[in-house]
């Protein structure tokens, strides 16, 4: 016979919990409807923040060409080790031919000398000290070994040397990977916020760099402050020359260039060598601190970090490579941290 149970009905609890989820699943939803979509941001927002990423971008493009100029340096060096390290084997290879024709003349005579035995097989820091006691050697044979162990020591330091040289190679090549990789990405960050922007928005900015990208000196009181020096102006004067040239990072011209990049053509160019950044050019001479003492020619540097540079041109102005995007132009001092001036 079929029972006929009565359906067991829901607790209080399970029905409380049931509810209290409905009803927060309807007040979520509620939120979420009526919830304002988040602002887009403005343009001077957008510029605010590109401009925060450009300058970090030439934080670490200064820091890439830092690592740059030390691979050049390290490549250079460990060339110069190796080529020592064969000119030093070669001489190595002669002396010991001549040390073996003298065995090989001895041999055929019947009379080699046992401690040219020695050398020839073994030690010839002990053949030594037991040939010149026993008196077993031409004098001329003894300078010869002597030459060959000298020979032999700067040779096994010299690899020393590049082998070390070589480490920090490699080294500084990674920094220099995962500092190209920062600008690079800093760069992409920034263009992605730029493609936020309306046509219009873009048009705008692009108009306003337009101005500030002035490309002739006619349109730049520079007044009648003297020079620093005359190899600074003929340094000013190179760098004059390129007005207009795009900022690229690491670049160092003749066509295009970052900040460090365009002061150290320039002097390059009146036969002056300085340091390629910025922050070492900040040592390359006397420090000036106000303003008001500086002259046509002496480098300013920026930022607490030392990681912009530009040329003093007068009358308050700088003639610099800003950033990317720019070129190379003339700008207010006042628009960046003024730190203090360097007369090369």
């Amino acid at each position: 016979m079929a029972s006929h149970r009565r359906p067991k009905q829901p607790s209080r609890t399970r029905v409380t919990v049931l509810t209290t989820a409905a009803a927060a699943a309807v007040a979520l939803s509620s939120q979420a409807a009526n919830a304002a979509p988040s602002e887009k941001p403005s343009k001077d927002e957008v510029k605010s923040k590109v401009d925060k990423l450009y300058e970090q971008a030439e934080q670490a493009t200064e820091k890439y060409n830092g690592a740059k100029e030390k691979q050049e340096k390290l490549q250079k060096e460990i060339s110069t080790i190796q080529d020592n390290v064969a000119r030093g084997q070669e001489e190595l290879n002669e002396l010991r031919d001549g040390i073996g024709l003298a065995a090989a003349a001895q041999y055929r005579t019947g009379t080699i000398d046992s401690s040219l035995q020695l050398f020839l097989s073994s030690n010839p820091d002990d053949y030594l000290d037991k040939a010149s006691t026993a008196d077993q050697l031409s004098a001329q044979q003894v300078e010869s070994l002597k030459k060959i162990q000298e020979k032999q020591r700067e040779l096994a330091q010299d690899r020393s040397e590049a082998s070390a040289k070589l480490k920090d190679l490699a080294a500084t090549r990674t920094e220099l990977g995962k500092k190209k990789k920062e600008v690079q990405a800093k760069l992409a960050e920034a263009q992605k916020l730029l493609n936020t922007l309306t046509a219009k928005e873009k048009a705008e900015l692009a108009a306003a760099d337009a101005r500030a990208s002035r490309d002739s000196g006619e349109r730049v009181d520079l007044g009648n402050t003297a020079p620093a020096s005359g190899r600074a102006l003929a340094a000013f004067h190179a760098a004059q020359s390129k007005i207009g040239s795009p900022y690229v990072y690491g670049a160092s011209g003749p066509n295009s260039f970052d900040c460090s990049g365009l002061t150290s053509w320039a002097f390059a160019q009146a036969g002056v060598q300085i340091p390629r950044i910025s922050q070492d050019q900040a040592n390359a001479g006397t420090r000036i601190y106000s303003q008001s003492d500086l002259k046509v020619g002496d480098l300013v540097i920026f930022y607490g970090d030392l990681h912009h540079v530009a040329f003093y041109a007068g009358n308050g102005q700088v003639l610099h490579a800003p950033r990317t995007g720019t070129v190379v132009r003339y700008e207010s001092i006042n628009n960046m941290p003024f730190q203090f001036g360097v007369r090369i």
